[in-house]
């Protein structure tokens, strides 16, 4: 994978931390010049697999949740969030739309769902006790 630019960043899994996830990503996006939309969709997703990895991850434990993003050619956009926390034993399951793992939490389970619908590919890879790792693509439109 060719990548034009990267940057990596690790917070602990503190809820007030999703907003500095959004942050980091839309200050790298600049040099890309998104449109608002496009920030706006791929800030969402960030925010909704940071916080899954607070909330469902580490399950009111502590770590740390690394963000990965990427520059790819053809304006195309690489994010991952990674945790090392419990893991999800059956991701088809969890990507199920209303599936949560906090229903006393009054979460909607719909996470996942909101990350596929904002961006064009979205990868997990999971495995209980060892933490998931969500992968996300979107290609952001050319305009002159």
């Amino acid at each position: 994978m060719e990548v034009i630019n990267e940057i990596k960043f690790t917070m602990p899994s503190l809820s007030v931390n999703e907003g500095a996830a959004r942050a980091v990503v839309s200050s790298f996006l600049v040099q890309c010049d998104p449109t608002v939309e496009e920030l706006s969709d791929i800030r969402t997703a960030v925010s909704e697999a940071v916080t899954n990895a607070v909330v469902h991850g580490y399950r009111n434990g502590r770590g740390n949740i690394g963000l990965t993003v990427r520059l790819l050619p053809d304006r195309v956009i690489y994010i991952r969030v990674k945790d090392k926390g419990c893991g999800i034993p059956d991701i088809e399951k969890a990507m199920e739309p209303l599936f949560t793992t906090a229903p006393e939490e009054e979460r909607s389970g719909l996470g996942f769902s909101v990350m596929q619908s904002f961006m064009d590919k979205v990868t997990v890879r999971s495995a209980p006790d060892k933490g998931t790792t969500v992968t996300m693509r979107k290609r952001l439109f050319a305009h002159d």
